[in-house]
């Protein structure tokens, strides 16, 4: 298909401060002279903060990291997950129409878009917040027929479903993405034959359902202001919103408690006296349960309760083991757990396997 860059185009570009330290950050992780292999990250978070990839965002871009603007186009309109016109401000929908959607329905999801979003593809909705066009196989071939909606995939739908969706959307709601007919993930529809211990991680729940839920990414757009923009590779692992140097080792106490976000509640002791395994929570092991105790958390309860703000603090003060809460999605676990599910981990822990 051929993808040129729409006809009308703002004046400029500039990132926000915080990405731009963001973008900055990200050039950092390749060797001198090989800045170039930041181009895709780098136009992504251009197109999260505007909603689309414009000629300035494009020529920006290209400037930071020294590179020929035509360098820049070529990738901008070799891959369709970069938009290069305007979309909805709340969503645009992309609909698989490759061969297994398009025997299972998405005709009729194509059909629903042109009745409650515009009749042409790449055109935004007469209320400014929907957009949608089709595109070649997402990759979900066995839920099909499917739909991407911003970050996240909606699987196995209906023509009536997907409407509900799109209602959803308009009235500022965000669905639970995933399989819409109630399956945990790509499991027979008729039931599973084998890998029974599947079932364990159904009963759980889908985590990573479960995390673009708690966190509200699906349709989220980042314009900066996001706590916190982490950049792991430099800066000893810190966050950075505003590119200053890490604290040093001998200060690092004192600058714990100017780390993004808020501390949680915790308790001074185990209730009654006995605290929960949290060994069985994925990533978890006994030096990290340690850590977790120390600084106050002996519950799952208590970690299922994390909201992100408090995520990111304890993410920044597990010393040692920093990111850990996001990285293996522990507030989805412990809220499985605390609920008397069982996680596949955890299944794996009580027959004696070792949680790494």
């Amino acid at each position: 298909m051929l993808r040129r860059l729409h006809k009308d185009q703002p004046e400029s570009f500039a990132f926000t401060p915080d990405n731009h330290a963001w973008a900055e950050a990200q050039i950092k992780k390749y060797p001198e002279g090989r800045q170039a292999s930041a181009i895709i990250p780098l136009l992504w978070r251009a197109q999260e903060q505007e909603g689309w990839l414009s000629r300035p965002a494009i020529e920006h871009v290209a400037a930071m990291l020294d590179l020929a603007y035509i360098r820049a186009l070529e990738v901008a309109t070799f891959y369709f997950m970069f938009q290069l016109q305007p979309v909805g401000a709340v969503a645009h929908i992309q609909i698989c129409g490759t061969t297994s959607c398009m025997i299972c329905g998405a005709e009729d999801l194509v059909a629903v878009c042109k009745d409650k979003i515009a009749k042409a593809p790449h055109v935004i909705s007469d209320d400014g917040k929907l957009s949608w066009e089709e595109v070649e196989c997402l990759g979900s071939c066995a839920n099909a027929p499917m739909a991407q909606i911003g970050k996240d995939y909606y699987e196995d739908l209906t023509a009536e479903k997907f409407a509900t969706i799109l209602d959803e959307l308009r009235a500022g709601r965000v669905p639970t993405p995933g399989p819409q007919n109630g399956r945990y993930g790509s499991e027979p529809l008729g039931g599973l034959t084998s890998l029974k211990s599947y079932e364990a991680g159904k009963a759980a729940g889908n985590a990573s359902v479960q995390l673009a839920t708690d966190i509200g990414d699906t349709v989220k757009r980042i314009d900066g202001t996001e706590v916190p923009l982490l950049t792991p590779w430099i800066h000893d692992g810190a966050a950075n919103t505003s590119a200053k140097p890490a604290a040093p080792k001998k200060a690092q106490k004192a600058a714990d408690t100017a780390t993004p976000g808020t501390k949680p509640a915790g308790l001074t002791a185990a209730r009654d006296g006995k605290a929960d395994d949290l060994k069985l929570i994925k990533g978890v092991g006994p030096k990290l349960e340690t850590l977790i105790n120390s600084l106050g958390f002996y519950h799952f309860d208590q970690i299922a309760a994390w909201s992100e703000d408090e995520i990111a603090w304890v993410d920044q003060n597990l010393e040692g083991f920093k990111g850990r809460v996001t990285r293996d999605t522990w507030v989805a676990q412990a809220k499985a757990l605390a609920a008397g599910g069982e996680t596949e981990i955890a299944s794996r822990v009580k027959k004696g396997d070792a949680n790494e």
